[in-house]
């Protein structure tokens, strides 16, 4: 039962990215591009994308039930950066939706886009910043020790923050990808996605490069953990394989296939990362992990929170299906 629940958490995690991250994305990419992309942006996220936080409700269901310690020890140790994450999701939101269905007033439309932009990059970064800190392995076992020592040293270094900036990236480059192919205006509007796209790739692969490198400096041995894993280093080389694959996609504005490779690429570097966390699932400082089985919920627990979530899935996606299709596919 367990390995199912983990399979749900991964399932929802990889949706949540892949989708919630574009969502996150759109708001980082308007940013550069101000307000040539509004109209394209507010027409691809009004009808869909905001619901793609099911899926991270979805992974805190499944937390807050499933593995409770793991829950509790994130949100208690981890409070600060999970705060300023959930008053970004809601900035974003309630801004977005204000400028696109509020009165048609320019000045206060200018200030929701950029309180939309914004948060939109800090929300990301911190969701990345909470990665690294439950990766690195500064998290106390206790509570004891100054405030700094307990709730910021866990998470303000420098290999939290190269997360922080790859999850930024992956989101931003996710977003360009989805957005490829949605600009129907003139011919310099539709290469302005593949160019941005183009760019976000660049720096996307840099800033994982710079992750593994700065893990050095605190003193976790990514890249030997990546190698000492046969999954995590199958997955390195597809990624890798992929990538020349992608950039011929982005430059020929392939909109469908860019859309896919990117998916793989999401899929490859979230399941490399579960091949060297597994079956750890947040690392303490004096070596007593929480993993899988140590911090499960009762069985019988888990075990009707697996029934729960098979029923929720046979709603939810179906439901998510006929969403795309009215807004998506038979748009004319």
């Amino acid at each position: 039962m367990i390995d199912i629940l983990i399979f749900f958490l991964g399932v929802a995690l990889f949706l949540y990215v892949l989708l919630g991250g574009a969502d996150f994305g759109a708001g980082i990419i308007e940013l550069l591009t101000g307000k040539k992309s509004i109209r394209t942006i507010s027409k691809a996220i009004a009808p869909i994308w905001e619901t793609n936080h099911i899926w991270i409700i979805l992974v805190i269901v499944i937390l807050f039930n499933g593995f409770p310690k793991v829950y509790t020890t994130i949100t208690t140790y981890l409070h600060i950066p999970l705060l300023i994450t959930l008053i970004g999701i809601i900035i974003r939101g309630t801004s977005f939706t204000f400028r696109y269905y509020d009165i048609p007033d320019q000045k206060i439309s200018i200030y929701y886009s950029n309180f939309f932009r914004i948060s939109s990059m800090i929300t990301p970064f911190f969701f990345g910043i909470v990665l690294g800190a439950i990766i690195l392995g500064r998290i106390p076992a206790h509570p004891e020790g100054s405030f700094y020592e307990v709730f910021i040293h866990p998470w303000l270094n420098l290999f939290s923050v190269s997360t922080g900036i790859f999850v930024t990236l992956l989101f931003a480059w996710l977003a360009s990808v989805f957005l490829i192919g949605e600009e129907e205006n003139s011919i310099e509007a539709k290469s302005r996605y593949p160019q941005i796209s183009l760019l976000f790739f660049v720096l996307l692969i840099i800033s994982g490069v710079l992750v593994f490198i700065f893990a050095e400096f605190d003193n976790v041995h990514l890249l030997n953990q990546f190698l000492n894993s046969t999954v995590s280093t199958v997955c390195l080389v597809i990624a890798t394989l992929l990538v020349p694959i992608m950039w011929v996609s982005i430059k020929k504005s392939k909109a469908l296939i860019t859309r896919i490779i990117a998916g793989f690429l999401t899929f490859f570097i979230l399941l490399g990362w579960f091949g060297i966390q597994f079956p750890v699932m947040v690392y303490i400082n004096n070596g007593a992990h929480l993993t899988v089985w140590n911090s499960a919920a009762p069985l019988a627990t888990v075990k009707y929170l697996v029934y729960a979530l098979i029923v929720g899935i046979l709603i939810i996606f179906p439901s998510f299906g006929y969403l795309y299709k009215i807004f998506k596919f038979n748009q004319t």
